[in-house]
């Protein structure tokens, strides 16, 4: 509410011209606007949870009046209105929760006491930046800036960062450790020319002998993580360390991580054929063994030009690789490739000017080969060429072609191979002729020599198959009368063995025959004993179930009927012949067919015993009481 003019409210109290005030829930339910005073507007209440906070800017103080330029802190749980003149500052914020591996860099805005992590005083001063580490939930006081959240960063044994201190500026390298920036240090961006960027990015220079472009992009590029080059094998990459002034030599296979003041020495060597200077850009130095290709343009003594493609085999003698000076010399040499082209292409140019085309053509290997490597004092023409800058040992040169440049060179080159080609052509024609007439005269000579050999071999085949034939008719003649008396002879052998081993069977059969028939005769008694027994058995198993099946039904059915049931069926007759005589009135009665004699002396005896007896014989003289 506003008030239009100075008056006293409902309540009593005194409300100025212009003077804003709140009314809430804890003032009344309901309110009727005066016509002193006006409506400005609804405030909704400000709710925060247990993990929220908010700071109010010109608080209203216990006497109802803002307090221009200070600020307070609202922690929830809790609910409340803004008074007029009050306002958040970046509204509702949420609480700082922070892990095990968080923190946060904070900056004192004014003098206060604050409380560390044990509960202790501490004074803060103006500007004093400290860091609180998780696990904890912290809401900043208003005399409090969060300055930045850290978060650990896990780092591998290859791995790295550049960390600089802002309170002393020095950069280190952290790497193989999970690390948390303090409050006194940030991440140091390491700026990488765009060619080193670019090379560190390409393939194995192994696989590439081709043209390194250059980016497009010139700007240099800053990199927090740690700058690493895993060096191929058998190759070297040399690190400068621009504090210190000195350079280190890696040879591979390994792993290198740039320090915050060192960078890679690229290497610019020559390429192409011929070859051009800074065709290649690499950071890392093959040691070989290798090849390079180059052409060069010689002229010989009759000032004939020609164009000379070679190839040469090199690589870098490396004895001790852990001495720094030995090692340092493979990089004294920026462009070792275009030198050593540039010097044996020297050498072949000087020995080339002092010899003939006709020379040089016939003797070309061995004038190039004695003008790159030299003769020992033997006049021996040596094995290697090695530079001793930076121990590099060519091994061998091989001459790909041989081109003149000019043209009349060439044309007369040309005429002159043709002439020797036909001069050749026709040498090697008289030669083959000759050779063919000289074999012609050999092959006649050994085929009349082989005429004669083969008649006598025949006349000699025709002397042992006359042999033959007539000892092969004597032998017939022989032969068939031995082979009849051998017949009739073998013929009454079979007759008798036959006879006999008839007999033998005839015996055998016969045995065979009793013996077939006693084991039929024995097997028929077993299998009738068998029978019996069997039959037997089971008679009497069922005899003896039928009798455990009449006994059960006995004993079923005199269990059915019952004990008294049997006495009563028993005594049912002589108990009704009692009671007709009692019915009667007699005392004793004897009652008998008149043709059986009666048993009068248990008869009497029943009579004399006063029992009353009722006895009676049927007609097949069974007598019954």
């Amino acid at each position: 509410m506003r008030a239009k003019r100075t008056f006293r409210d409902e309540d009593g109290r005194l409300r100025k011209n212009g003077e804003e005030w709140l009314i809430t829930i804890d003032d009344t339910e309901s309110h009727i606007p005066d016509v002193s005073e006006e409506v400005q507007g609804v405030v909704d209440v400000t709710t925060l949870s247990l993990q929220q906070y908010c700071v109010v800017l010109n608080p209203v103080g216990a006497d109802g009046k803002p307090q221009l330029g200070q600020r307070k802190l609202v922690k929830g749980e809790k609910s409340f209105f803004l008074q007029p003149g009050e306002h958040l500052e970046n509204g509702i914020q949420q609480a700082f929760v922070l892990g095990e591996e968080m923190g946060l860099v904070l900056r004192a805005k004014q003098n206060f006491v604050d409380e560390d992590a044990d509960g202790d005083e501490v004074t803060r001063k103006a500007g004093d930046r400290w860091m609180i580490r998780g696990p904890v939930d912290y809401i900043p006081p208003v005399e409090v800036e969060v300055i930045a959240e850290r978060t650990s960063i896990p780092l591998d044994d290859n791995e790295g960062i550049y960390i600089r201190n802002i309170k002393t500026g020095k950069v280190r390298v952290v790497c193989g450790e999970t690390y948390m920036l303090t409050q006194d240090e940030e991440l140091w961006e390491k700026q990488l020319p765009p060619l080193l960027v670019f090379l560190l990015n390409t393939k194995d220079p192994r696989c590439d002998r081709g043209d390194y472009s250059l980016p497009v992009e010139q700007t240099p590029q800053g990199c927090t993580r740690g700058v690493t080059y895993r060096v191929p094998h058998n190759a070297a990459s040399q690190i400068y360390d621009y504090t210190e002034k000195k350079a280190r030599v890696v040879f591979g296979p390994d792993l290198v991580m740039l320090g915050p003041d060192e960078q890679f020495t690229v290497l610019s060597l020559s390429g192409g054929k011929p070859k051009k200077p800074n065709v290649i850009r690499s950071i890392c130095l093959l040691l070989g063994p290798d090849f390079c290709s180059d052409i060069i343009t010689v002229e010989t003594a009759d000032h004939a030009r020609l164009q000379l493609q070679l190839s040469f085999n090199w690589h870098f003698d490396i004895s001790d690789k852990a001495g720094p000076e030995e090692a340092a010399r493979l990089f004294s040499v920026p462009d070792f490739v275009g030198d050593f082209c540039k010097a044996i292409a020297s050498r072949i140019r000087g020995s080339v000017a002092a010899v003939q085309f006709d020379d040089f053509h016939k003797n070309s290997a061995k004038i190039i080969r004695t003008s790159v490597f030299g003769l020992d004092p033997n006049l021996k023409v040596l094995e290697s060429l090695r530079f001793s800058q930076n121990n590099l040992v060519i091994t061998s040169v091989d001459i790909q072609s041989v081109e003149p440049v000019d043209q009349r060179t060439r044309d007369s080159l040309q005429k002159s191979v043709q002439l020797a080609i036909e001069i050749t052509t026709k040498s090697q024609e008289a030669t083959a002729k000759h050779e063919a007439e000289r074999l012609e005269q050999e092959a006649r000579g050994r085929l009349e020599r082989q005429k004669i050999l083969d008649q006598a071999e025949a006349e000699r085949a025709r002397r042992e198959l006359l042999e033959l034939q007539a000892l092969s008719v004597a032998v017939e003649s022989t032969g068939e009368a031995k082979a009849e008396a051998q017949s009739r002879a073998e013929a009454a052998k079979i007759e008798g063995e036959t006879a006999v081993a008839k007999a033998k069977l005839q015996a055998e059969a016969a045995m065979i025959e009793a013996e077939s028939e006693l084991e039929r005769l024995c097997n028929a008694r077993d299998a009738e004993l068998k029978y019996i027994k069997e039959k037997n058995e089971l008679e009497l198993v069922q005899a003896r179930e039928m009798a455990t099946i009449e006994l059960r039904r006995f004993c079923e059915t005199v269990q059915s009927l019952g004990a008294d049931t049997i006495k009563a069926m028993a005594s049912a007759g002589p108990d009704t012949q009692v009671k007709m005589l009692k019915a009667l009135g007699l005392q004793s009665a004897l009652i008998t067919d008149g043709s059986s004699p009666v048993n009068l002396l248990t008869t009497a005896a029943g009579l004399v015993g006063g029992l009353p007896v009722f006895a009676s014989k049927s007609s097949s003289g069974v007598e019954h009481e």
